[in-house]
């Protein structure tokens, strides 16, 4: 563990290096706020002791600069002249702790316990929203800044929003940016795939059910509309949903209110809906499998998602973004893509999107030289 110390004062600062060092960590010191900012910029520390009264820059305002820029580390005030309302502020604005002088060798012993705990809750939460939200957005190309544009724009208000796509290249990524940036982002998102739900089970798991109202119905159950109250629902594949489930859907959009299967009884929900498919609806709606009014109730804004093959100039930014998410999340060495295997990667057709190009880039990495190189490519990937 790296610790870095700033205080004015040599005998505490080297004191507190000394103790330290003796305790196992690597620790550095720093004589005013402007160094140890310099320093916190270029090192990765995993605790910062600060003092408050320091000459040129003192720890309040370091706390608010190095706060403003983003920091993993853990930051301890310390200080001689400590009152409630110091070390109030100095939570607000993004301490970890408070400690006054003179420094207890036990307090600051268990301050850094709780700190390097608190850092593993905060990295495994990071690696499970990673692994609950799935990928972040990423491309540059026209395409992308286009939806980026109207996400910005759109998830804002409360507008029902229609996202259509090819299998694979994104629009679930769509949905979440714009529960995101929305003012429901602090509410649930509750997610459906409409498609992997049996036809005689989507409205219950929709809609929820009364204890007794069919065979397995053993408890009452919330549904999905239920549980998303408040904030956003996703459906995704709609075009696959029942036309008896699309009937309730449609009513809950106009009334704002729902009943579970087995209850005759309205209960009302506030809930953001967007939708997605890949499929042709206007065409569905001719051929009787998709309602023309619920059509026009999801599509109040439409955001079609192109396909991979239509944005190749991002392939290259994919390729590094899975490259390091695939290494981090199984420990494998990074490895680099050669210009000519990149070129290779971008002249393939796409038919399975952005997800056959992450599966590609892990066999890539898994059986590829350290460079990978375009033999790499043409011996594991169909080009």
């Amino acid at each position: 563990m790296k610790i870095l110390v700033i205080d004015d004062e040599r005998s505490i600062r080297n004191s507190l290096k000394e103790i330290l060092t003796d305790e196992g960590y690597d620790v550095e010191v720093a004589e005013d706020g402007a160094i140890g900012l310099s320093m916190a910029e270029k090192g990765r520390y995993n605790v910062i002791f600060c003092d408050i009264k320091m000459p040129n820059m003192d720890g309040q305002e370091f706390l608010e600069k190095i706060s403003a820029e983003g920091t993993d580390a853990a930051i301890v005030m310390i200080s001689g002249h400590g009152d409630i309302t110091t070390a109030v502020d100095c939570i607000k604005h993004g301490a970890f702790d408070f400690i006054e002088k003179p420094l207890d060798l036990n307090r600051i012993l268990i301050t850094i316990k709780n700190a390097t705990e608190k850092a593993s809750l905060v990295k495994e939460t990071r690696i499970l929203k990673k692994k609950v939200y799935g990928q972040q957005m990423i491309g540059e190309s026209e395409p992308m800044m286009r939806i980026r544009d109207m996400i910005s724009k759109v998830a804002p208000t409360d507008a029902r929003v229609l996202i259509t796509g090819s299998n694979g290249s994104g629009k679930e990524l769509v949905a979440r940016s714009l529960h995101e940036q929305s003012r429901r982002s602090a509410m649930p998102y509750v997610e459906v795939n409409c498609a992997a739900i049996p036809s005689e089970l989507i409205e219950s798991e929709l809609f929820g059910h009364e204890k007794g109202s069919f065979t397995s119905a053993i408890k009452q159950h919330k549904g999905k509309f239920e549980q998303a109250d408040g904030g956003t629902l996703f459906l995704d594949e709609i075009g696959d949903m029942s036309l008896s489930a699309q009937a309730k859907v449609l009513r809950v959009l106009q009334e704002k209110k729902l009943s579970r299967v087995g209850s005759d009884k309205d209960i009302e929900v506030d809930v953001r809906v967007v939708a997605a498919t890949n499929k042709n609806l206007i065409k569905e709606i001719a051929d009787g499998n998709f309602r023309e009014d619920l059509y026009h109730r999801l599509s109040v804004i439409v955001i079609h998602v192109p396909s991979l093959n239509d944005r190749r100039d991002d392939i290259p930014l994919l390729v590094d973004y899975f490259v390091k998410q695939i290494c981090t999340e199984t420990g494998m060495p990074q490895k680099t893509f050669s210009p000519e295997a990149m070129k290779l990667l971008q002249g393939k057709d796409w038919t399975g999107n952005i997800r056959e190009l992450r599966n590609v880039v892990e066999r890539l990495l898994i059986l590829g030289d350290s460079v990978i190189s375009p033999q790499n490519v043409k011996e594991n990937v169909n080009l």
